[in-house]
């Protein structure tokens, strides 16, 4: 938390904009901003026109992934102190204060309102590596659903005996499986390239009945494992018992 914050600021993040609501003498100054490159310059620029200091600013903004996640790691970058906020906390906050209006900037307003109650902690980014380790894991992901999807329909098209569909499915399932092995072979390959994360995966690996497709998602989304008090604790987060 920042304790000598001046004013909060709320942030309302979207996947196109972002709803700003500044908190300072008991007044609430209202913009909405692009969420891109540009427009996070032009919040940062923003607040400092109306007398923000960096060091005496506390932002709060509801983690809503890649929407919220590049906003934070601009604004960290740039000085500023950042809370990143489960949104369950932020619904339980409302609930609280029986806020019933729901918009955009309401909900900027009642975040710089909850940043200023409950102070939370101060959020930091995660490395480079990190967020790339995230990108794979996701892609992977998304092919391994693609082929489930591609494989059901092979299913459907041979009860049917639709043959000139069979070879089409089939083509594709060849090519899902051999990006589905490259990009296996690249995430692995860039877990043993960064010495924190090898080290992370070298722990996960020592639980039983965890394999590699299992500790690339922990880490990808889990972050530091080592925050876990030990391997028992570890193995709940994830949802294996180990023996």
């Amino acid at each position: 938390m920042n304790e000598h914050a001046t004013c909060v600021v709320g942030i309302d993040v979207s996947k196109r904009k972002l709803d700003i609501a500044l908190l300072a003498n008991s007044k609430i100054k209202s913009k909405v901003f692009d969420n891109t490159v540009t427009g996070h310059s032009e919040l940062v620029q923003w607040l400092l026109e109306r007398g923000a200091e960096q060091q005496r600013t506390h932002i709060c903004m509801e983690a809503t992934g890649p929407y919220s996640e590049a906003v934070a790691i601009a604004l960290v970058e740039s000085g500023w102190h950042i809370s990143v906020v489960n949104p369950a906390r932020i619904k339980g906050f409302a609930q609280g204060e029986l806020v019933r209006n729901k918009t955009d900037r309401a909900d900027a307003s009642l975040l710089a309102r909850f940043c200023t109650a409950m102070r939370p902690s101060l959020w930091t980014p995660p490395s480079a590596e990190w967020r790339e380790l995230r990108g794979w894991v996701d892609r992977l992901q998304a092919l391994k659903d693609m082929h489930q999807q591609e494989s059901n329909r092979l299913e459907a098209h041979t009860t049917t005996g639709q043959t000139s569909l069979i070879e089409s499915v089939q083509t594709h399932l060849d090519w899902l499986a051999q990006q589905i092995g490259a990009l296996e072979h690249d995430i692995n390959d860039h877990i043993n390239r960064h010495p924190e994360l090898k080290h992370d995966a070298e722990l996960l690996h020592s639980i039983p009945g965890i394999g590699s497709t299992t500790v690339a998602k922990v880490l990808a989304y889990a972050g530091d494992v080592r925050r876990f008090a030990n391997a028992k604790a570890l193995a709940a987060f994830i949802g294996v018992t180990p023996r």
